[in-house]
């Protein structure tokens, strides 16, 4: 014990899952609870691709497709491939998982997911990894890759850590920038598909 009352002992140090589920709104912007929250979700992931960390992509270059299939689940896939080296094993990152700090948001995504899965794949080469929760089920595994390079990972959020809050229908009012994005339109684009509609899937581009 040390003169202020607590000493090392006394401190915690929550894993990147723990720490997420316990205050979303540092990696969201809104608490559990708040119907907003599974929707700030998918624009948090969404974002986060299209302004990627400088050593990954310039900002609104990649090109981006969110697919939401369901009230609580989507699939964001992008054209970069960042955690494969070109040594033939992919970079690991938080927990053994293929999201690695440069996609600290899908991470934060899948930490409040009862399942996701990530695939990542370059000139041929592909790699898919399952999770429950931010944590794996199995190491990366390779798979037929398709054509060109990306990463996709799906999401099916957490129905018991969600509880009422769903993805929102209005695709058109999502913010793919965030607060802080002042950069200038660039040659990737952001579109985003909603399925659930008993008429036909709903698209919104976004520059």
């Amino acid at each position: 014990m040390t003169e202020d009352g607590y000493s090392a002992a006394d401190i915690t140090v929550l894993t990147m899952a723990d720490a997420v589920r316990k205050r979303p709104g540092m990696y969201f912007g809104v608490g559990r609870g708040d119907p907003r929250l599974a929707t700030e979700v998918l624009c948090a992931v969404v974002g986060h691709a299209f302004h990627p960390a400088a050593k990954v992509a310039a900002r609104h270059t990649p090109h981006v497709v969110a697919e939401i299939t369901a009230d609580l689940a989507f699939a964001v896939t992008d054209d970069q491939a960042d955690t494969l080296t070109g040594t033939g094993v992919p970079q690991l990152g938080y927990e053994g998982s293929l999201l690695t700090a440069d996609r600290w948001s899908s991470a934060a995504a899948a930490a409040v997911s009862s399942r996701a899965v990530v695939e990542v794949w370059r000139a041929g080469q592909g790699f898919r990894q399952t999770l429950v929760g931010l944590r794996p089920v199995e190491p990366p595994a390779e798979f037929d890759a398709p054509a060109g390079a990306g990463t996709r990972v799906v999401f099916i959020l957490d129905p018991a850590y969600f509880g009422s809050s769903v993805i929102t229908s209005d695709i058109a009012g999502l913010d793919v920038h965030g607060p802080y994005c002042a950069e200038a339109v660039g040659s990737g684009e952001v579109v985003v598909r909603d399925h659930r509609g008993a008429n036909g899937s709903a698209e919104r581009r976004y520059a």
